[in-house]
């Protein structure tokens, strides 16, 4: 009988209450908002340009006088090309616009506003309590 009054004035029920607290935990992660493509386009246009050339010629002009006759001397032309002018044309690259193209990281700062919980013990009592804290020195009712 001794086992059975000790096991009924030792027995104590206990609770025990899990008691939670919200804290922030901020992760970033890249999320790709664009792609770009780079490169150049060519156009073509077409142009027309009046270029003057000139040339040289030797003329060797002859006169046939038949002096029995009294009519308009006959001249003979004989042309002989010396030399002439022969267009070349060329193209040339000119830089019209030196563009630079890079990337570059920008830091801002934005406030992320949260509601964070905790819980806490509350005790409610009914009737005539007498409460003792054990880290307070003396009792308080």
């Amino acid at each position: 009988m001794l086992n059975e009054q000790n096991s009924t004035h030792d027995h104590h029920e206990e609770i025990a209450l899990e008691l939670h607290k919200e804290e922030l935990q901020v992760s970033k992660k890249i999320i790709e908002t664009a792609q770009v493509n780079v490169y150049k386009k060519t156009f073509t246009e077409e142009k027309q340009i009046m270029v003057p050339v000139t040339h040289e010629e030797l003329i060797i002009e002859k006169k046939i006088v038949n002096p029995e006759s009294n009519s308009d001397p006959k001249i003979e032309t004989i042309r002989i090309p010396l030399s002439e002018e022969h267009i070349e044309v060329t193209k040339h690259p000119i830089i019209l616009e030196d563009v630079e193209i890079y990337k570059q990281k920008i830091e801002e700062h934005i406030q992320v506003n949260e509601t964070l919980k905790e819980e806490k013990i509350h005790i409610d009592t009914v009737g005539d309590i007498r409460v003792i804290d054990d880290n307070q020195p003396g009792e308080i009712s």
